[in-house]
């Protein structure tokens, strides 16, 4: 897995959802595959991903069943299923399609907590087949985990979290953008990922969060922060958050602040999302400002705001960002629409 392979990715009708977030990550950009194709529906094969999901042409055909797919790109090696459903469960349609895959010796990498070694079916068309069955989210042997040490105090680069507002808010995309900025512009930066899109992105320093033993995750965190740091020498470390402080079905973020001792905070926040992960029984998202509060009192400073525009019409986007760095005296970042480049002269004053 160590090289370039050749990739579909299945999503099979929820492209156009915030559950294919793990597509909506490859199709911006991987190390770890060389994406060929997406397998959703009839809706919106015919055109290109990368236009379809932000407009911009990726030269990433979407195709309307795994036939097609296949007839069109050659030696494909794997197929990975790109959606992250609610509870981390394979929708059921998708597991035709899995088994054809695997009839055409195609090997599937599956980053949900349903796991493909655990279907007996699916294991024997697999070994039939010669093929890999990867689950990511397959938690690590104990020993194969750490136990939080306190070395993180000794790490002498800056270490910034980028926590959201809620789920599926841009924090991954917005870290690994701040990382490749940072890099352009001539600063050693590297991004620790916490959830399995980052390892399908090809991140090399970082852990699954939530197939990780309670125990461990933070030993998890601060092994990858400090082993990231004495091999890369990384002057800045970028933290992917997961889920948010306060969303009942998943609070997280203080690990990062705490346990990987993030004095800075980049929070990202979606100006037309009313309710965590838009359910009104879940409760009401809270005021920026007193989530800005909240991570100051774990002890970091945010030193930024990054926007979601989702639902926004362009001249929306821009009275936002211009409301919020009124209202907060931060600069307020639009990554999709401007980048992360602004940022740099901030981070080189931390």
């Amino acid at each position: 897995m160590e090289t370039m392979n050749n990739a579909l990715i299945l999503t099979n009708g929820l492209l156009t959802t915030s559950d294919a977030k793990t597509a909506h990550g490859l199709i911006r950009g991987t190390e770890r595959f060389s994406i060929k194709g997406i397998i959703d529906q009839d809706e919106t094969a015919g055109k290109d991903a990368g236009e379809l999901l932000d407009g911009i042409y990726r030269n990433i055909p979407i195709y309307s069943n795994l036939q097609q797919a296949i007839a069109a790109e050659k030696n494909i090696q794997f197929l990975i299923i790109g959606v992250a459903t609610v509870g981390g469960y394979l929708p059921p349609n998708m597991l035709v399609i899995i088994k054809e895959a695997i009839q055409q010796n195609i090997s599937i990498v599956n980053g949900l907590h349903e796991y493909l070694i655990d279907n007996p079916s699916i294991v024997a068309l697999a070994a039939q087949h010669h093929i890999e069955l990867i689950d990511i989210r397959k938690p690590k042997q104990r020993k194969d985990l750490h136990f939080w040490k306190g070395d993180i105090y000794q790490i002498k680069a800056t270490i910034i979290a980028v926590l959201g507002m809620d789920c599926a808010m841009g924090k991954r995309t917005t870290a690994r953008m701040l990382k490749n900025a940072c890099l352009d512009a001539g600063l050693q930066a590297e991004m620790i990922y916490t959830g399995q899109t980052g390892w399908l992105q090809g991140g090399k320093y970082g852990f699954i969060f939530d197939s990780t033993l309670n125990d461990f995750v933070s030993g998890e965190l601060e092994h990858a922060i400090v082993s990231c740091v004495n091999e890369t020498g990384a002057d800045f470390l970028f933290l992917e958050g997961q889920s948010s402080l306060r969303n009942p079905s998943g609070p997280c973020g203080s690990e990062l602040l705490i346990s990987g001792n993030a004095k800075f905070t980049i929070l990202v926040h979606a100006p037309k999302r009313m309710y965590f992960d838009d359910d009104p029984h879940w409760g009401e998202i809270p005021s920026v400002e007193s989530e800005i509060a909240l991570i100051e009192q774990l002890g970091s400073s945010v030193i930024a705001l990054a926007l979601n525009t989702q639902g926004c019409t362009n001249e929306e986007i821009y009275a936002y960002q211009q409301q919020y760095q009124e209202r907060l005296g931060i600069p307020v970042l639009l990554p999709i629409q401007e980048g992360v480049t602004q940022l740099i002269d901030v981070l080189k004053q931390l």
